[in-house]
């Protein structure tokens, strides 16, 4: 596994989505009027951050899917429409679908020609996308998901096939979905992934789902599902109203650093 810094151009990946449906419950009451993708860090909305990093690395369409408050980001997007990049809105009305869910909803949108991105619509990092892509690219793989190691109950665990399970260590749960075959390893998940368009083909999951058992039952069907380390990079994740202050700090200290998008 390997991991870098943002160098902009180059990247392969055209199609990107922003997981931004959720209804943002850890950071209430900023949440009661606001979704959480459009809560600001250092005076920029998170999401308006997340385009910007996306289309420096060389993304040119960006799906963002909404449910929360929905009309605020009919309105972000329709104010960013004469920007150089296209973002198209994906509205989940009734309910907010899950990743996985949230995924297959805005399948129509996807030009589905080359791999793709999924974004985590509350995390600022500056991973080298095109490195990532990179690896993706190497073998046969579907999926290729950003993993670090940081300080969390929650992981996902992979062995030299690829991904074959989760586990939260708080709690003792766990799930696998086959055999280990080889050395195996214990990583959490750090919100982003590259995937091979063909997986719109392989999803029969229906309504809201998450992405994460998807994934265990391709797993066990034998597609790779590969880790790749970003570790060395800046990851701050906008979880609750602790991890939000840590962010607005961090970003304001290192307000211009290359990667980090303004």
């Amino acid at each position: 596994m390997a991991a870098g810094r943002s160098d902009p151009g180059g990247l392969e990946v055209v199609d990107a989505m922003v997981l931004a449906a959720g209804l943002g419950k850890r950071l209430r009451p900023l949440t009661n009027d606001t979704p959480k993708a459009l809560i600001e860090v250092d005076g920029v909305p998170i999401l308006e951050r997340i385009i910007r990093y996306l289309a420096a690395a060389g993304v040119d369409r960006i799906i963002v899917n909404a449910h929360h408050h929905a009309d605020q980001m009919e309105r972000f997007v329709a104010d960013r429409k004469d920007r150089d990049i296209e973002i198209l809105l994906s509205t989940e009305p009734e309910q907010p679908l899950g990743t996985g869910g949230g995924l297959l909803h805005a399948a129509p949108l996807f030009r589905r020609d080359e791999p793709f991105v999924l974004y985590n619509g509350d995390i600022i990092t500056d991973l080298d996308l095109e490195a990532m892509s990179r690896a993706h690219r190497t073998d046969d793989r579907l999926a290729t998901l950003a993993v670090n190691h940081r300080e969390t109950s929650r992981c996902l665990l992979f062995d030299d096939e690829g991904l074959y399970g989760w586990a939260n260590l708080s709690t003792g749960e766990s799930e696998t979905s086959r055999p280990v075959r080889g050395e195996k390893c214990r990583i959490p998940f750090a919100g982003v992934h590259v995937l091979s368009p063909r997986i719109f083909d392989l999803i029969s999951e229906r309504g809201a789902f998450s992405i994460i058992p998807l994934y265990l039952r391709l797993a066990r069907a034998g597609y790779r599902i590969l880790p790749y380390d970003v570790s060395p990079a800046l990851w701050l994740e906008i979880g609750n109203p602790e991890r939000l202050e840590t962010a607005r700090r961090v970003v304001s200290t290192l307000r211009g650093r290359s990667g980090l998008s303004p």
